[in-house]
């Protein structure tokens, strides 16, 4: 896997961003120069893309991190999609530079004072990159300053960064644990619509409840009960920012009683309301082609 290496402890440049949705399975990517960098974050579908002599393929969840060149990106595959996009600029005369994917520092590999994404990959919280996305599209429909931007360009970079730096440390613990901790992982996420219970999943797991959250804890850093809470308001965080769905129906979605607990639940954790935190980030940039 090729990474791409950015420099650390500077600000990145906004150029533009927008959220693209194909209107038909029949859509596939026209042919581009590309002469910043480029940031893909997918929320729906599959994106067939040709950049650079090589064919990349990106679903759902997932992230495609593209770096300036002489060369054309172009779809090479038909298919229904929709993602968020953002076009940036680095500061370093240097870059962009690609690496083949490595455990080594980078001060090992000549490069002081930077860092390395890999190209492609699955995104540990895609919730968060979206809402982060929808944050910047909203700031510049409001006509904020390019230091703004810039800053919100720079903040959506070192999310993923640490997103995946913290997956990956996560993945260093006891292998025994680290499954029971991923089954516990991937279980929340197909049953987010439901209104989960510790005492459920140590049943299905074959565990003590007490036991279980204790091991959740030791590699989490935060209890089962409240990572249980966070994912479901993470992901109404995602539905408020990328469409209109009523907050009855999110509520419905997300496995509680009713619209009211939800809101209870929602203010406790977030301060806002979810109606008010929708308000917040209204403005959209949405493409159709």
């Amino acid at each position: 896997m090729k990474h791409i290496i950015f420099p650390e402890n500077q600000q990145f440049y906004y150029s533009y961003t927008g959220k693209f949705q194909a209107l038909s399975s029949d859509w596939k990517h026209e042919k581009f120069p590309l002469k910043d960098y480029e940031l893909i974050i997918m929320t729906e579908g599959e994106l067939f893309l040709s950049y650079c002599g090589e064919n990349f393929s990106v679903k759902k969840g997932e992230y495609l991190l593209l770096p300036p060149s002489n060369g054309y990106r172009i779809g090479y595959k038909e298919a229904y999609c929709s993602f968020y996009w953002m076009h940036f600029s680095v500061p370093a005369t240097d870059l962009p530079v690609t690496i083949n994917g490595t455990a080594e520092p980078m001060e090992e590999l000549g490069f002081s004072h930077a860092f390395a994404i890999p190209q492609k990959g699955a995104i540990p919280k895609p919730e968060k990159m979206v809402v982060q996305m929808k944050q910047l599209q909203d700031i510049v429909k409001n006509s904020y300053p390019k230091i703004s931007l810039n800053a919100m360009v720079t903040s959506i970079v070192c999310e993923l960064y640490g997103q995946i730096m913290s997956d990956a440390q996560h993945g260093q613990d006891n292998l025994e644990k680290k499954q029971v901790y991923l089954d516990i992982i991937d279980y929340i996420q197909r049953n987010l619509h439901r209104n989960i219970k510790i005492t459920e999943i140590a049943e299905k797991f074959g565990y003590n409840a007490k036991y279980l959250s204790h091991l959740f804890a030791e590699i989490r850093g935060i209890p089962l009960k409240q990572y249980i809470l966070n994912q479901k308001i993470d992901a109404a965080n995602f539905m408020l920012a990328d469409n209109d769905k009523p907050v009855t129906d999110i509520a419905a979605e997300l496995g509680f009683s009713d619209v009211h607990s939800f809101a209870r639940a929602y203010k406790k954790l977030t301060g806002l309301t979810p109606s008010e935190y929708r308000n917040a980030f209204a403005k959209r940039m949405l493409f159709h082609v």
